[in-house]
């Protein structure tokens, strides 16, 4: 087995370069701040 091969057998992961619903990543990104926001206004944080 060579460099080449080992390298070529991996899975991508992920990452900046995975081309995914970029809508739909966008739309829970901006649910997680909102949810993350209220409980920390409801923990009385700010």
């Amino acid at each position: 087995m060579t460099a080449h091969t080992a390298t070529a057998a991996r899975v991508r992961t992920g990452g900046p370069q995975d081309d995914g619903p970029k809508a739909l990543e966008h739309i829970a990104g901006w649910a997680l701040v909102v949810v993350i926001a209220m409980l920390v206004t409801q923990l009385g944080l700010v």
